[in-house]
């Protein structure tokens, strides 16, 4: 049962952008005879909603909040700087309860709060569906600034994510992290870009909230546009490279129209609709 469980850990663990329910239900499905699996997969769900930065409503509240482990208590518990609230989060169910009153204490309160209000703005100018979290760690030496975006088309067989994690040192200005983008499509097929870019900049020495924000408009904006090169080089060259030169449909594929085409239907001859 040890790597059975650490087989079924692994597809939790890599469950696409909004589709963890349905991996949870042909789990279920699968494990029938075993009702009890899903309890032991409790670390699983824990690390897929820290490391995807998952977020839930508190009860009351109307604004989804982050969880990652920048901002965890331990016990299951984390905190929300915005709300100055605390919470109780059921991994598997990813459902928020127990809230309770959350004070900040860090040396750099004023600019985790400032940054907090900066970022938030960055993020609802450029994303859609966005959560954003700031947090100290590292005994307060660091400030973790944590960014996700979800949108998620399940209408459309599509599904993705962008999530964005920088830790800034405040007395130097020195800014690591990376950024993530997950995206699933499975209309008449199953294609999943998944790709992460490093990050490593530098701001000026104490650094204001504006000053961070506008080194992460600059490295977000130059990844989206090396991204779109990407997929315009693969579709001009090694996309074509891998397709032969008549379809099933037995009709040239027009690839200057690549990025019109519906992957299963259009291009692999899928059913019609």
């Amino acid at each position: 049962m040890v790597s059975n469980t650490s087989a079924i850990a692994s597809f939790v663990e890599a469950a696409p952008p909004g589709e963890l329910s349905d991996v949870v239900a042909d789990i279920k499905a699968l494990t029938s005879d075993d009702p009890n699996l899903l309890q032991s997969l409790g670390p699983a769900f824990e690390k897929y909603n820290e490391e995807q930065f998952a977020t839930v409503k508190l009860p009351g509240g109307s604004q989804a909040v982050v969880i990652s482990s920048h901002n965890s208590l331990g016990d299951g518990r984390y905190y929300d700087v915005e709300s100055q609230r605390s919470f109780a989060f059921d991994h598997t169910t990813q459902r928020a309860s127990a809230v309770q009153s959350h004070v900040l204490e860090s040396q750099h309160s004023d600019l985790i709060k400032s940054l907090l209000k900066s970022v938030s703005t960055h993020a609802k100018e450029h994303y859609p569906s966005s959560s954003v979290g700031v947090y100290p760690i590292e005994n307060d030496s660091l400030i973790a600034i944590v960014l996700v975006a979800n949108k998620y088309s399940p209408n459309n067989f599509w599904n993705g994510r962008w999530r964005s994690l920088y830790l800034l040192h405040p007395s130097t200005g020195a800014l690591t992290g990376s950024l993530h983008v997950d995206v699933h499509y499975y209309e008449d097929g199953n294609v999943r870009l998944l790709t992460t870019k490093p990050v490593s900049a530098s701001v000026s020495a104490s650094p204001s909230a504006q000053d961070v924000v506008r080194q992460v408009a600059a490295v977000e904006r130059k990844y989206q546009e090396d991204l779109n090169r990407a997929f315009a080089s693969l579709s001009e060259g090694a996309f074509k490279g891998l397709r032969r030169q008549l379809p099933v449909t037995r009709q040239k594929v027009e690839w200057e129209k690549i990025a019109g085409y519906r992957l299963g239907q259009d291009i692999g001859g899928g059913r019609a609709r």
